[in-house]
Order: C-alpha cells, then structure tokens, then sequence
C-alpha cells in the first residue's frame, strides 16, 4: 500500500507542477505549443534531453546487452556525450540562426519543399513503426517482470503488456498532445532528477549484495570473478565491435542528438544559442555517468541471476525486484514510470510538430492559422498514438534484443537524413535533386543490404555449420554474426556511398546561386564563451574511460 501512495503522490506531483508551469504559455500558438514559446533554459533542456533518451528501451534494453556482454555496451552512451559536444558547437548555431522549428524546415530552406515533406515523413514512419511502439513495449516489460503483474492481477503475461501499453499509451498522449513541449519538458526535468536519484540506488543496492553490504567488496568481487565483463573492447562478435566507433557508431550519434526531432527540440526551444548549448554540454556531462545506470546493472544481475534468466531483457527487472527495499518501489515505479512517459510523450510531441508544421500547414490548408495548425495537429497525434499502441505488443515476436533491434532498424531513416543534412551543411551548390535520390538511394539501399542481403548470408552460413554437424548455440551466434558486416560498418558505407553520389549530382546539376542561410533574429546566437572548452574537457573525459577499461 505504502509503495502504491508513494507512486501515485509522486506521478501526480509531477503533472501538477508541469500544468502550472504552462499555464502563462500561449498554447494555441506554434512557438508556444511546438517549442515552448523558445522559454527553455539550460537545466530545463538537459533534464528533457536525458529523461527523453533515457527511458526503458534503454534502462531494460541496454542493461540486457550488458547481461549478456559486459561493459562493451557503453559505447552507446559514452559516444553519446561526443555527439552532443558537436550538436552544441556545430548544429545548434546553425538551427538557431535559421530560426527553425523542426528539421525539416531547414531542409526546406536548404533544398525544397518536396525534400521537407519526404523527410518528415520519413520520421514519421519511423516513430510509429519503430520508436514509439518500442518505448510502450519495453515500459510494459518492465512493469509486468519489475512487480509480477501476472500474478498479481491473475492475467497471463501477454494480457498484462496490453494493459500496461494502453495505460502508458494514454496517459502520455494527454501530456504531449494536449499539454505542448513545455509540458513535456517540464516534467522531463523533474523525472530527470527522480531517475538520476532512482537508477543509481540500483547499482549501489546491488553492489551491497553482492558485496554481503560492502560495496567496495561488490565492486572487487565484480572485477575478481567476471573480469571479461569489464573489457571495453569485446571481440569481433560482439554487438557492438570496437571497430565501429570509428565507422556507423558515431553517424548513430551524431544522428540521434543532433538531427532527431524528438531529441533537438528541447534544443530549438532555448530562449537563446547560449543556454541552448550549456542544456547540452550539461547533458553530456551527465551522459558519461550514464553506465552507472543502463550498464552496471545489468552486470550485477549476470552474477547474481546468470543461468537462472532466459531472455537478458529480464534482468534490470529481476535485479529491480530483487535488491530496492519494498518501501522504496513505489518511488521507482514513479520514476520508470516517468521515464517512459518521457520519451513516448517527447517523440509524440515531435511528431506533432512535424505533421502540424510540414505536412498540415504546407500541403493541407496553407491559409490555417496557428491555432488550427495546432488543434489539426492534435487530432493526427491522436490517431499516431492509437497505431503506436496496437503495434507494440506485437513487438515481442520481432527481435530476442529489444536494443540491438530498435538501433538497427532506425538505420532505415536515420543515415539517409543525416547524409542530406551534412551535405547540405558541407556544400552549397548540391541541389534538392541530389537531397532527393540520396533519401531513396539510402531507404532502399539500407533495407535491402539488412533485410535481404544479410538474410541470405545468415542462411548460407547456418545452413553450412548444419552440414559440419555443428550444434552449440554460442558457436552457432558467432557463425551468424560472422556471416555479414555488422550493421553500424553497414550505416557507414551507405553514408559515403550516399555522399557521393549527391556530390556528383551537385557536380553535374549544381543550384543556379549558392545557398545562404539567413538569420531571422528570433533568439539571440551570441554562443556560451566556455563551449569549446567545455567540449573538449568531455570529450577528452570520454578516452580516458576507454583506456581505464581496455
């Protein structure tokens, strides 16, 4: 009962302060209600850009990854922190100067209309597919293993991801389609710093067993019997191969934090470049801690529960159950519960913005006003919300690992808009044109290389070990993951291959005038004098984990 009240008190205390801090907000206006009328400040932005990305798909998927592989996972937030020193220095100027409200728009400024639609729609497509359903699911998951639904409600496990995707689903639709990015960041923020508190009572409750209430002997006894577990390198196996920090790794990235709609948002709405770039280097900072949470875990939980856990999606869960004193669940059930809020209601927020933005309002009715551009633009978040919640259960037949299969799906769409953005950012003579067929050419060219291709040579390579009578499941892993490039060196190629073939349609057909971006005043870009240093400390911070744990 207690763990019940405590989550409740805390859910409602967040959403009551997260209305009244929008109560003074034009919510019928765009900037008021896609960009938080451009308000944000530095700690508000960098609480909604962590409580955004760090969510269950993370928290559950990535501490599964490090059940089954260690410390190797990292990458996935370490080079996070790098990609963010880059948006702050690089994009950001660049968006803000424009006075953009979402990606597209700038592409519209850079290419043409045409690219602005295709792009949207691109992440369209992607969020209700793939990114939406994958938070609803992996929230769901954890819920059901974290406090043993099934039992507890006498339902299978399968009826209770249903109920906890359509409760999820709905509470976070409210939030993002009838509250605005203010909202959304707002709640964010508070989330942000229950999650920090919460994701790091874990590791520290389960180092304390391990260690029989000694933490630094958990730590020593980690190191001591799992020492595989902390190389940071891996093998050529591994999920994430050392080698691909250097290829796709950091175009995910770069991707993710600088181009992704749900994601720069926070940043498009800072009330100046300044503050903008301090929510994301303050961010970044707080990104390196990231593996106390999404990595240690998991690890704790392969010495505690390895051979007792079928599938290492299980094991943040299990670990939750097992170490957080009974008072205190329900405080972390607020928190996962925010978490996952977080990033569906920021992601549905941003499609929102997209559809309203660059779909309602070029292609529709180009005569709405503001306020019908929103209200049109509600009624479509509705709609993708409902597909997002029908989809998600569904997920648990596509992928044995929620993470890898959520990072290698988002290929589809991530590399062709990140490659028309550098370029267009690179060039100015490469024409909508080339924007155009490089945004088919990497759709098409990705999904056949992965879909197809590596099918195949996954087939050909089993079907070879079945002929020399080999059965063992590692060896067989192996064999599979050794059939085809890994995905990320995969995202790299195409990057390049894709880049050239715009570079040469520039070459051949280039613009008439060269393209100049204007400044439209709506925000200040006097940039934060310590930026640069600031950028390096981290980045500088981030090899020096690398060589600690090689």
């Amino acid at each position: 009962m207690v763990g019940i009240i405590s989550f409740l008190a805390f859910t409602c205390i967040v959403a009551f302060i997260a209305y009244q801090a929008t109560r003074t907000t034009n919510e019928n206006s765009s900037d008021g209600y896609f960009l938080g009328g451009r308000s944000l400040g530095a700690v508000v932005i960098a609480g909604s850009l962590l409580l955004t990305n760090l969510s269950t798909e993370q928290i559950v998927g990535l501490n599964g990854q490090a059940f089954s592989e260690g410390i190797l996972v990292m990458v996935w937030e370490t080079l996070a922190a790098i990609a963010m020193v880059v948006t702050a220095i690089w994009l950001l100027p660049r968006y803000l100067k424009g006075g953009i409200s979402t990606i597209p728009q700038y592409l519209e400024d850079r290419y043409d209309k045409v690219t602005k639609a295709m792009v949207s729609g691109l992440f369209l497509s992607g969020y209700v597919v793939v990114l939406l359903p994958i938070v609803l699911y992996s929230g769901a998951v954890a819920f059901t293993a974290m406090f043993e639904l099934p039992e507890l409600l006498g339902i299978s496990k399968t009826a209770s991801i249903w109920i906890c995707v359509w409760s999820i689903g709905i509470i976070g639709s409210i939030y993002a389609i009838f509250g605005g990015l203010k909202a959304v960041a707002v709640s964010d923020m508070i989330n942000a710093i229950g999650l920090l508190i919460g994701g790091l009572l874990i590791p520290i409750f389960g180092l304390s067993l391990v260690g029989d209430g000694n933490i630094i002997e958990g730590i020593n006894t980690l190191t001591t019997d799992h020492p595989e577990m902390f190389n940071a390198i891996g093998s050529s196996t591994s999920t994430v191969p050392f080698a691909t920090i250097f290829t796709g790794m950091m175009l995910v990235q770069l991707f993710y934090w600088g181009t992704n709609q749900a994601i720069i948002q926070r940043a498009l709405g800072a009330r100046n470049l300044a503050e903008g770039q301090k929510g994301l280097l303050l961010a970044s900072f707080i990104k390196i801690l990231g593996p106390l949470i999404v990595v240690l875990p998991g690890i704790i939980a392969f010495h505690l529960f390895a051979g007792n856990i079928e599938n290492a999606d299980d094991a943040y869960p299990t670990l939750v159950r097992e170490v957080l004193p009974a008072p205190l669940m329900g405080f972390f059930a607020a928190v996962i519960f925010g978490a996952i809020l977080s990033s569906f209601n920021s992601t549905l927020n941003s499609s929102v913005t997209l559809f309203g933005l660059d779909i309602y309002k070029e292609f529709i009715n180009q005569e709405a006003d503001e306020k019908t551009v929103v209200r049109n633009g509600k009624k479509f978040g509705i709609i993708l919300a409902i597909l997002a919640m029908i989809i998600a259960p569904f997920i648990a037949y596509a992928s044995d690992t929620l993470f890898g299969y959520l990072q290698e799906v988002n290929g589809c769409y991530s590399i062709p808009i990140l490659t028309i953005i550098v370029v267009g950012f690179l060039t100015k003579y490469v024409p909508a044109k080339a924007a155009k067929i490089g945004l088919i050419s990497g759709v098409v060219l990705y999904c056949i290389s992965q879909f197809a291709i590596k099918r195949y040579f996954e087939f050909e390579a089993l079907e070879q070990a079945a002929l020399n009578g080999i059965t063992d499941e590692d060896m067989l892993a192996n064999i599979k993951s050794a059939a085809y490039p890994h995905f990320l060196h995969v995202m790299a190629f195409l990057f390049v291959l894709n880049s050239i073939i715009m570079l040469v349609i520039g070459r051949l057909y280039p613009r008439a005038t060269a393209f100049e971006q204007q400044y439209t005043e709506q925000v200040a870009i006097e940039p934060w004098k310590f930026v640069k240093p600031a950028g390096v400390v981290i980045c500088l911070i981030v090899v020096l984990i690398y060589v600690i744990f090689s």
